[in-house]
């Protein structure tokens, strides 16, 4: 047990977001106006000069609008030459990384001053390219940076299912682990609309927040007009929110250059910790669905490093069984507020910028109500790449700062895949996928031979009310696989 000297010791001095919503889509700050407004609120709030000794930029990836030379670009903006400006690769849990990472660069005294940014204008390009206006912003690059390109999730056999999108994904978690946890389809649909309703709540006391309304667990949970269905059992209001226009950034130095700068202590956030951890890219090769051995590591070494427990927690919110699946692995009680945000679906953020949104939250909760430590997790991809960063309103332990990020996890061996198998099959977990109408569009069933071997197999349409019954839980019910003439897999109870 120690403290680390002051001068490597991190500390989180700023926070800015912004939130752009004009009447006229061509009045809308773009995303690298919106980023360089962020990183001059948070430089405002960590009292101003920061920039100038700036030396560590990193900006989260970007999808509503197509830059190249993204970092240096931003850099231009505000007037900066870091000797390290990184723009970022995709993933949720990405923001969590580089505060991080900044956190270890000080620690190693190779950073002085880090800001890490992230902003998107998704809303304003939705609305332009609705009512026609040509918006007057940067002209997107031919070869726009690190764009985002089909990865291995998407095989050929998942886009022969059509099951290759993160909402046709994660209802395979959703499913299995609700037939794990030996509840019923209905039960879990309560358990859901409850933790969303609070973290509506949270969305509604943030004046950060894209969306500010609170909504009760039947609001969250009933199909309606403007809460279709999307994906069973999830309605519009389960699943994430990225048609905004916001941004947000973070400052982060050295307890010695923060004290130096006149910070006062109760504005200064300690970082007391990391951990990452990911699952295999291909869904299909995973061990399991009733869990994630990925975010069990990371937070199983998040909680290592914060024995005493969290007082508040920041957990991703994309769809619900990421919330779920965690605040059983902390040892939560089931009324436990999962947010200080507010939620993905209801906060809203730019695809991959939440958890930096979350961070900014937490550093304004812990100054308002110190702690001795508080939790961001972030996820990306399907369930795939996991990252928690601990925080702190006190100097952190030497030894659980230092705790190895990368974490080993208890996978098991995955099934092997049979998608060639005709005949015998139970139910593993599945995924049924509703049109814009609110009509079962298609799914898929993973299954097991008794062999124990994994089968993927298309649900007849004819089934889907089937599938979708409130009262019963179809995995684990029997049935039988054929191949159909394209050589995919058909479900047959």
């Amino acid at each position: 047990m120690g403290m680390l000297p002051p001068e490597r010791t991190p500390v989180i001095v700023g926070v800015g977001e912004v939130l752009d919503r004009p009447a006229d889509p061509a009045a809308a700050l773009e995303p690298l106006a919106l980023m360089a407004a962020a990183v001059r609120a948070a430089d405002v709030d960590a009292g101003g000069g920061w920039l100038a000794r700036l030396d560590s930029l990193d900006v989260i990836n970007l999808v509503s609008w197509r830059y190249d030379r993204v970092a240096a670009r931003l850099a231009d903006r505000l007037g900066v030459q870091p000797a390290r400006a990184i723009y970022g690769l995709v993933g949720g849990e990405t923001p969590m990384a580089k505060l991080d990472q900044a956190a270890l660069r000080i620690m190693a005294g190779q950073t002085q001053v880090a800001v890490v940014t992230g902003g998107e204008a998704q809303y304003a390009v939705a609305r332009a390219k609705a009512e026609g206006v040509t918006l007057p912003w940067t002209p997107p690059a031919a070869k726009p940076e690190n764009p985002i390109v089909p990865s291995e999730h998407v095989t050929p056999v998942a886009m022969q299912h059509g099951i290759f999108q993160p909402v046709h994904i994660y209802p395979l978690y959703e499913n299995a682990a609700t037939s794990g946890w030996g509840q019923t389809p209905g039960a879990a649909l309560a358990e859901t609309g409850a933790l969303y309703a609070r973290i509506s709540d949270a969305a509604a006391a943030n004046p950060f927040a894209w969306g500010r309304r609170a909504f009760s667990a039947d609001e969250v949970v009933t199909p309606a007009a403007d809460n279709r269905m999307i994906a069973w059992p999830y309605v519009k209001r389960m699943v994430a929110n990225n048609n905004v226009n916001m941004a947000a950034a973070v400052v982060m130095t050295s307890l010695a250059a923060a004290r130096a700068a006149g910070v006062a202590e109760d504005r200064l956030v300690f970082v007391h910790g990391g951990a990452a951890a990911g699952e295999p890219m291909d869904y299909l090769a995973r061990d399991r669905f009733t869990r994630s051995a990925a975010q069990d590591a990371v937070l199983g070494q998040a909680m290592r490093v914060a024995p005493h427990g969290f007082d508040r927690v920041e957990l991703y919110s994309c769809f619900p069984i990421v919330p779920k699946m965690a605040r059983r692995t902390l040892g939560l009680d089931e009324d436990a507020a999962l947010s200080v945000n507010g939620g993905l679906s209801f906060a809203g953020a730019g695809l991959n910028c939440y958890m930096l949104h979350s961070a900014c939250a937490m550093v304004r909760s812990l100054r308002a109500r110190p702690a001795e430590a508080a939790l961001l997790y972030g996820q990306g991809g399907y369930v795939t790449k996991h990252h928690a960063l601990v925080l702190g309103s006190g100097a952190p332990d030497a030894e659980r700062l230092a705790l190895p990020r990368d974490v080993a996890t208890a996978h098991e061996a995955a099934p092997r895949l049979a998608l060639d198998h005709e005949g015998a099959a139970t139910i593993e977990t599945f995924s049924l996928v509703y049109d814009r109408e609110g009509a079962p569009s298609h799914g898929s069933v993973v299954g097991r031979t008794p062999a124990g071997a994994r089968v993927f197999a298309r649900i007849d349409m004819g089934d889907a009310a089937r599938f979708a019954a409130l009262e019963v839980s179809m995995v684990g019910v029997a049935g039988r696989v054929r191949l159909g003439e394209d050589g995919v897999q058909r479900w047959a109870f």
